[in-house]
């Protein structure tokens, strides 16, 4: 089993900035991808970003060049910065945690972007 825990989400104006954390603990294999992603209300659950032990990253397109996703290995932990937020990013982000044992959730943690 490998636990989740989220923080960093809040309340941002439009073109601010938050920074979402992501912390594994339990069974965690060496090699595995974390990565966020969010579902809005009516929506479904969408992948926002991506990385893998070794460090490549994978962006959904309407977040390149805005958020930037990045991991302490040595803490389990994986990190979303997100800059210049917009409305349209106001969702639940969830963290995932994937490896050959299996995928978790983290609990999500709400993001609301205000115009």
């Amino acid at each position: 089993q490998v636990q989740l825990v989220e923080s960093g989400g809040g309340l941002v104006q439009a073109g601010g900035s938050l920074r979402l954390s992501c912390a594994a603990s339990g069974s965690i294999f060496p090699i595995n991808v974390m990565g966020w992603y969010r579902q809005a209300p009516g929506n479904q659950r969408e992948l926002v970003a991506t990385i893998v032990t070794g460090g490549s990253t994978n962006y959904q397109d309407s977040v390149k060049g805005r958020f930037t996703i990045s991991r302490d290995k040595a803490k389990n932990t994986a990190y979303l910065q997100m800059d210049s937020l917009k409305p349209e990013d106001t969702a639940v982000y969830y963290c995932n945690h994937k490896s050959p044992r299996g995928e978790y959730w983290g609990q999500g943690t709400q993001v609301t972007v205000s115009s």
